[in-house]
């Protein structure tokens, strides 16, 4: 069954992260020029992630708000936030930036935030075929 009736907890965590995902892409998108001597983190590149994470969190504020959640689509969020903690990881350690202290510090954090979403949203699929069940 690829739709189902998502528990409070998924439905909470996927808002949250449409909100956190909403909130910093609009930071990025339209604070790079501010930003960029404070982390360290090139105009394009928070700009871009910005105009990345503004339609992402739309989708997820839409799905979370759907009376029934397809299951195949949670996963594929939990997937991109999974994907999104890799990619700033390769950030940090690739040498494609030059962050300063203060931006390898966000950038950590928001990977971290992120995994978290990714493996509650795991969590809340897993509940909701238990509640199935």
């Amino acid at each position: 069954m690829t739709r189902f009736n998502a528990t409070q907890f998924l439905r909470r965590v996927l808002i949250l992260d449409a909100v956190a995902s909403g909130a910093t892409g609009l930071l990025l998108l339209l604070g790079a020029g501010f930003l960029t001597p404070w982390l360290g983190l090139d105009v394009p590149l928070m700009q871009v992630s910005g105009a990345i994470l503004v339609p992402y969190a739309a989708a997820v504020a839409y799905l979370a708000t759907r009376e029934q959640l397809n299951r195949k689509a949670v996963l594929a969020v939990a997937i991109i936030n999974a994907l999104w903690v890799v990619d700033s990881i390769v950030l940090l350690v690739g040498g494609w930036a030059e962050p300063t202290l203060l931006g390898i510090l966000f950038v950590a954090t928001q990977a971290a935030v992120v995994g978290i979403f990714a493996e509650l949203q795991i969590i809340g699929l897993k509940r909701a075929k238990m509640a199935a069940a």
